[in-house]
């Protein structure tokens, strides 16, 4: 299990399934995490391009309201990308 709060503290975190998609087909992602009530296109999409590119996929344990309240957001979020330690200057 992951936790999820000191991510969000010491790492650059991209929010959203779109960028996540870009970052991760870039190469400059080391986690993705997923809510459990990701749209299922996104998820297939997701876990085809981390098994090309071996990083890690989590599934967060509740819906995508839950997950942007954990992340401090008024919004739902279905996904979540940990950039790599050369990527967070971008």
């Amino acid at each position: 299990m992951i936790d999820l709060r000191n991510i969000l503290k010491e790492e650059k975190v991209i929010l959203g399934s779109k960028r996540a998609i870009k970052y991760l087909k870039l190469g400059k992602v080391k986690m993705v995490i997923i809510a459990n009530n990701c749209p299922e296109n996104i998820k297939k999409d997701l876990e085809h391009y981390t098994k090309l590119t071996g990083i890690k996929l989590e599934n967060f344990d509740g819906t995508a309201k839950q997950l942007g309240i954990v992340c401090g957001k008024p919004f739902s979020i279905a996904t979540l990308a940990v950039l790599s330690e050369e990527n967070e200057r971008l």
